[in-house]
């Protein structure tokens, strides 16, 4: 476990209430629609896709709240369809998962609630997963670094 602070930054972002089933469907239809808006805004991505969970449940079939987020460098003039915010600075206990999709939770979030937990430190409710290497779900080479937001 890596504790950071991790600094404000600009994003566009789409929210939704959804499921844990529901992500993927979701990435598939919202990354374009921002990867579209960056271009037609001739922004520039300044970092890697950001999924912000609030309320993580420990069930598939409990509805909580999720954002997708892709940093970017902040326009002088915005005007596109998707929300251009400012995400506060955060700090964070982290922990880095390579591998498929399927052990994310099993290897990557149990592991860093544990090493938390035995920390004494005091979660916000907010978790995010930083994707930092994606090639699709199966794959082993995927690197995501999960991310608990801790209370200050």
């Amino acid at each position: 476990m890596q504790i950071k602070d991790i600094p404000a930054m600009w994003v566009l972002a789409v929210r939704r209430r959804l499921r844990i089933p529901d992500i993927a469907p979701a990435t598939a239809e919202l990354c374009p629609l921002i990867e579209r808006q960056i271009e037609e805004a001739g922004m520039e991505a300044a970092g890697p896709w950001l999924f912000i969970s609030r309320g993580l449940p420990g069930d598939a079939s409990t509805a909580f709240d999720w954002e997708i987020c892709r940093p970017v460098v902040r326009p002088q003039d915005y005007r596109g369809a998707v929300a251009l915010g400012r995400l506060p600075p955060v700090t964070v206990a982290s922990r880095e998962h390579e591998g498929a999709l399927s052990t994310l939770f099993s290897e990557g979030y149990a592991p860093l609630i544990r090493e938390v937990e035995a920390s004494g430190r005091a979660l916000s409710g907010e978790s995010r997963e930083v994707y930092h290497a994606w090639n699709g779900p199966e794959a082993a080479t995927n690197r995501v670094e999960i991310q608990f937001c801790l209370r200050r």
